[in-house]
């Protein structure tokens, strides 16, 4: 199948931010995880993703935190902490990314509240660093009642623009194309000032402490919340 092919099995046609779409189109990744899982293989799967699945090593990454002054690596986190992972910018306009950040939320509330908040990190990767400044998602986080000081979420902010886009389409199957507004689908023109806009996919990733991927939503939008923390919970006790 090509790629195109995929995107349209997908309702893609270029929109920003599609609502539950899934990643691109590459070589198969993906395996039945076997003992290295702690959930089973999903019952469902679309197409033949080159975003990581169910019992593929997580993507290595090293990335800075602006807001600890950390390099956040992926290898970091094997034998203490499962991962929940999202990419999202700062002036999504169409109610996407705000999805994304929401549902790591939630489950970060749900963290606190049973107990588990040391036994999970929370990642948010920006792929639009030339605007989401420390400031920006700083005050991002004010916006949204992320808990900062609860010291498992982290807000990813590669070097530049250029780079994000590379890293996460080469390490996580997910391509993105950056946009004139005016020719957005939804013409989001003027969006808070700027004159570009993603073309993106909604994907979380959901990793477990040795450094394997139990969870890809590619369509996370379109995922109940009380599916992933279910997932997630199942994964941090497993």
């Amino acid at each position: 199948m090509e790629r195109r092919a995929y995107l349209r099995s997908l309702g893609v046609a270029g929109s920003v931010g599609a609502v539950g779409a899934a990643g691109c189109l590459g070589t198969i990744r993906g395996s039945d995880g076997g003992e290295r899982t702690v959930l089973d293989p999903p019952s469902e799967s679309r197409g033949d993703p080159s975003h990581p699945t169910h019992g593929d090593d997580f993507p290595a990454f090293s990335v800075p935190d602006p807001l600890t002054g950390e390099t956040v690596t992926a290898e970091e986190f094997e034998g203490k902490r499962s991962i929940l992972m999202t990419f999202f910018f700062t002036t999504c306009p169409d109610g996407v990314c705000p999805a994304l950040i929401q549902r790591l939320l939630q489950a970060q509330i749900d963290a606190a509240d049973n107990g588990y908040g040391d036994e999970i990190a929370f990642l948010a990767l920006t792929f639009d660093p030339n605007v989401d400044t420390a400031d920006r998602l700083e005050s991002y986080a004010d916006d949204y009642g992320i808990d900062l000081d609860a010291g498992n979420w982290h807000f990813l902010r590669p070097e530049n623009n250029e780079t994000a886009m590379e890293l996460v389409d080469e390490e996580f199957g997910m391509p993105i194309e950056r946009v004139p507004v005016e020719e957005a689908e939804g013409n989001h023109s003027g969006h808070d000032g700027h004159e570009y806009t993603f073309t993106h996919f909604a994907l979380i990733l959901l990793g477990n402490e040795d450094g394997v991927v139990e969870r890809a939503y590619p369509r996370a939008t379109q995922v109940g919340t009380e599916t992933i923390l279910e997932d997630v919970e199942t994964v941090v006790s497993g």
